[in-house]
Parts: structure tokens; C-alpha cells; sequence
């Protein structure tokens, strides 16, 4: 037996937290979950996965539950790069350094609401918490002018462009996306910034750790993941994009709606359709945590969940584009946490 698949068993079947106890609180909580299997493949591999975890020291006892910090929103900026200073918000002159002084000058420190019925561990809701967790992405920004970054916003779902890597640009983005008063539709007043928003236009988003400056580990699993991703994607008729496409010669939603309703309905709208369109980007992205984990990935969907998995291996890939990708459940063996997940009466992330 590999040492990858005892460390997973010895964490199934030992580990109270894990394997089934996770099924039943997820159930229990109304998250769309399967028992499917997270290893498509046999053991040893028929397929020739690179198993990088077999030569890494990968985490494959500890558990992987409750390991993601809760946040509001989480915004990955534009770098076109793949790797990293150590500490992303620590880089002078850097909109992710800009970006959290922003936070910290004009954010307020917002208390979980309380709740006769908490989520179980591992489970976050977004409006519990004002934290902004701040990541830099490997897509490349749209605006020609080098001083200006573009930014993911989620669980939102949304794409800000145009934002100057200064004071004012990061407070301009803070004040009319990321305050945590804020909703999906963000500011609905008139605005004095030349921010350009739109709805992010996939189908899911799938975000992987490649932060090697951070951990080595995240860094050799990244490229893998997204080949193997990409492959399965594509033989399951999904288009798969590893940049974003640039969304300038779209009209932008401040060029579409003229009040905070029309803004909302037409966000809803475009939203609801995309699952359809069986479109997936994949990035990269800087630390998140539990790097000991590796390989993490994030995957999104447009209804704003994010469902967090570690010690993701080519095994792990197929059963997660299958059963979380397409269908929209989650896989309890690799799953980390997540924010947005539950869903009473759906059956899917998906689901509205």
C-alpha cells in the first residue's frame, strides 16, 4: 500500500473529524455532499498520475477540518505571475500591501453574528466575520497602463478592473467593493472612481496554491494540478481558460444599469446562467494556509460558495472535477472548509 493512501485511511478511519462524522455534519447542515470516492483511480495508479506527494512531506494524518480562517471576502489580484514574496501585503508599493493598509485604516472589526444554529466545524458564512483575506493570482491585468491591477472579489463572484496600485486606487476599490457593509451589488451611489466591474464570467473558478517562496511544496503541486485539471475539464466538454479573459470590449455592469435594482437584477441574471456555460478558469494563487496540506484548492461557483480541499493529488482530480465541478457536491475525505455552503432544499452549489 502507498504511504499517500495509508496516511488517507489512517485519517478516515482514526481521525473522529474525518470520512464519515464528516458526511453526516455536512448533510446535517443542508451542504450538498456524496460518499463518491475521492480517488478516481486505482492504487498504484493505472492512469500515470504524478503522485508528487509520495517525495513531498505532506500532512497526511492531522485534521484538515477547521483549517480556514473565516473571512468576508477574499480578493486575488492581478500579478501574471506564479510566485511570490513571502508575505504578499508586506511588499512596499504593491496593491496587496496598499490594499491592506486600506483594510486596516477604513475596515471596521465586525463580530460573528450570533446564531441559534452554529455550522459545524469547518463551515463559515460569509457575513459572519468582516475579515478581508488578500491574495495575489497569477492572471495578468486588463488595463494597458502598468499602474493599474485587475481584481477577483469573492465569494462575490465579481471582476474590478482598472484600479490604480496606489492609496487612492486600493481605498477607492475598498469603499466601493469590499466594504463588509457591503453586498454582492456593491456601492449603489453615485461614485467619483473610474473602477470598471463585472460579473465573472465562468463557470466555476478553481484557485491553486503555487506560492513557492511560501512553501516549495504548494509550488510542485500547482502545475500538476492544473494540468490534470485541465484535462479532465476538457474531456468532460468544458472550456477551460488559464487567464482571464479580458472583459474591456464587454460593457461593464456601470454601463448596463442605472439603479441599485437594475444592478442587482442584472448580477442575479448573468449569474444564474453561467453553470450552463461549462466555462472554467483555473489560477494560481499565493498562500492561503495549511501548506502542509498541499495541494489546496479553492473552488468556487457563481452562487458565491467556496468549498476549500487539501492534499489534493492528478488522483483526487477527475472524482473533483465529476462530482464538485459538474455536480456540484462535496467530497467530505479531502474537504478543508468552506464558506457559503449550505443550501436548504438544494441539491447543488449550484443552486439558487
Amino acid at each position: 500500500m502507498s504511504s499517500s493512501l495509508a496516511g488517507k485511511l489512517r485519517a478516515f478511519v482514526f481521525n473522529p473529524h474525518n470520512g464519515p462524522k464528516v458526511y453526516q455534519d455536512l448533510k446535517a447542515a443542508d451542504v450538498p455532499v456524496t460518499t463518491a470516492e475521492c480517488r478516481s483511480c486505482a492504487d498504484p495508479c493505472d492512469q500515470d498520475h504524478d503522485d508528487f506527494s509520495s517525495r513531498l512531506d505532506i500532512d497526511l494524518d492531522s485534521d484538515m477540518i477547521g483549517s480556514v480562517k473565516p473571512y468576508r471576502r477574499q480578493v486575488v489580484i492581478s500579478t501574471g505571475q506564479t510566485d511570490w514574496e513571502k508575505e504578499v501585503t508586506e511588499v512596499e508599493g504593491t496593491l496587496a500591501a496598499l490594499l491592506m493598509t486600506a483594510n486596516s485604516s477604513l475596515g471596521t472589526s465586525k463580530k460573528p453574528k450570533s446564531t441559534n444554529d452554529p455550522l459545524p466545524s469547518g463551515l463559515f458564512s460569509h457575513t459572519n466575520t468582516g475579515r478581508l483575506a488578500i491574495l495575489n493570482g497569477s492572471h495578468k491585468p486588463f488595463s494597458r497602463d502598468e499602474s493599474e491591477e485587475t481584481v477577483i472579489v469573492l465569494p462575490d463572484f465579481m471582476v474590478v478592473s482598472g484600479v490604480p496600485r496606489t492609496s487612492a486606487g486600493a481605498e477607492a476599490l475598498w469603499k466601493a467593493a469590499l466594504d463588509p457593509a457591503l453586498d454582492r451589488v456593491g456601492v449603489t451611489t453615485t461614485r467619483s472612481d473610474n473602477l470598471s466591474t463585472w460579473v465573472l464570467p465562468y463557470s466555476c473558478l478553481i484557485l491553486l496554491c503555487s506560492h513557492k517562496r511560501r512553501d516549495k511544496r504548494c509550488a510542485i503541486a500547482a502545475p500538476m494540478l492544473e494540468k490534470t485539471f485541465q484535462q479532465y475539464l476538457e474531456r468532460e466538454g468544458w472550456e477551460v481558460h488559464t487567464d482571464l479573459h479580458d472583459l474591456t470590449s464587454e460593457p461593464s455592469l456601470e454601463s448596463q444599469a442605472t439603479s441599485a435594482t437594475e444592478k442587482e437584477q442584472l448580477i442575479e441574471t448573468q449569474l444564474k446562467s453561467l453553470h450552463a456555460e461549462h466555462k472554467a478558469l483555473i489560477l494560481k494563487n499565493s498562500h492561503v494556509g495549511g501548506h502542509k496540506f498541499a495541494g489546496n484548492c479553492i473552488i468556487y461557483t457563481p452562487r458565491g460558495a467556496g468549498v476549500w480541499y487539501g492534499r489534493v493529488t492528478p488522483h483526487e482530480v477527475e472524482s473533483i472535477v465529476k462530482h464538485t465541478v459538474i455536480d456540484g457536491q462535496v467530497l467530505p475525505t479531502i474537504f478543508r472548509g468552506g464558506v457559503d455552503l449550505a443550501c436548504r432544499g438544494k441539491k447543488t452549489l449550484y443552486d439558487w
